[in-house]
């Protein structure tokens, strides 16, 4: 079984009520049809006007449910939600109408759905921009216990078996948080750890990467990845992590016994979490790029619930294996 059929067989035993906010792009239908084919989720709504979500599965070749279509113009909780999200912004100026228009908007009302505990999950994003989602998420979901930044990780399926768990691994941030401070390099460790453990059902190994193993190199790059280090470490006392460490002292075991012979990660590391925004991205592109690696996401992490982020150009197939993924992240 592949890591992709692992995690699809995963999520059917969820029992899912997903939600699919963009109804009335076609793609979505079809996913539609596709996740309730497959046992992904045992419910699927599609937000959107009924006619165009119907016009839109209709050019997709697909049957929808009317039963499955919610129309926020139209919907009975729209209020609630709207309550909901004023509380969340008021301290920011927010009133009470400027929320009722927010919860009429498609994404932030699927996620509402989620942040209210009508729905399990929610993936959005092949028609709205990222930072919309993101936004709705926090507007109507909010953060996990203790995480203070929605971050995101990619899943790397390597063809060598030697990397990571069987050649799968996890990178981390890759694709939202440009420079994060400390705190915040410390959140994006711990919730990629719950990824690696929720999404694959491993026992994450965390290295913290860096361009020095050990006190090899200095300055303030440096002091920035063991002070997150030492958050991580504070917060999560049972998990496994340990840096500042380069990628060869992170992977390779020969090195790691030279470099970092103390290590409980060295050489072993599973989760690889990336000092900043830029080696991330570079870094998953690299191993996708010249290593042959499968790059799946990026999965967004550290939201109270499982949510996702659809690329603008998402195929029909990846709105269903990132709904597999989004769905196995539930709790």
């Amino acid at each position: 079984m592949d890591v992709i059929e692992g995690i699809i067989e995963r999520a059917g035993k969820k029992k899912a009520h997903l939600v699919l906010p963009e109804g009335d792009d076609e793609r979505v239908p079809a996913a539609y049809a596709l996740v309730r084919a497959r046992g992904i989720a045992e419910r699927v709504t599609l937000v959107g006007a009924e006619e165009a979500v119907l016009r839109a599965a209709g050019r997709a070749g697909v049957k929808v449910d009317p039963g499955d279509i919610v129309d926020p113009e139209k919907a009975e909780k729209v209020g609630v939600y709207a309550t909901g999200i004023y509380e969340r912004r008021k301290h920011k100026g927010l009133t009470l109408d400027e929320a009722v228009k927010l919860a009429k908007d498609r994404t932030v009302f699927g996620m509402a759905m989620v942040g209210a505990g009508d729905a399990d999950a929610c993936v959005s994003g092949c028609a709205t921009a990222s930072g919309h989602v993101i936004r709705s998420a926090l507007w109507t979901i909010g953060m996990a216990p203790g995480i203070r930044a929605i971050s995101s990780s990619f899943l790397m399926v390597h063809p060598d078996g030697r990397w990571g768990a069987d050649g799968v691994m996890i990178f981390s941030d890759c694709a939202v948080i440009p420079n994060p401070d400390a705190e915040v390099l410390a959140d994006i460790a711990v919730a990629a750890a719950r990824t690696a453990r929720s999404l694959l059902g491993i026992e994450p190994i965390v290295a913290m990467l860096s361009y020095s193993t050990k006190g090899s190199g200095s300055g303030p790059d440096v002091d920035l990845v063991l002070e997150a280090t030492g958050i991580v470490k504070k917060r999560e006392p049972g998990l496994v992590v340990d840096g500042e460490l380069q990628l060869d002292a992170a992977l390779v075991p020969d090195v790691a016994r030279k470099k970092a012979p103390d290590s409980p990660v060295a050489g072993r590391a599973n989760v690889l979490v990336f000092p900043d925004l830029n080696s991330g991205n570079i870094g998953y592109k690299l191993t996708q790029r010249l290593a042959g690696a499968a790059a799946i996401g990026p999965i967004l992490q550290g939201a109270a619930k499982p949510i996702s982020d659809l690329s603008r150009g998402a195929s029909v197939e990846d709105i269903v294996k990132t709904a597999a993924i989004t769905i196995s992240q539930m709790q």
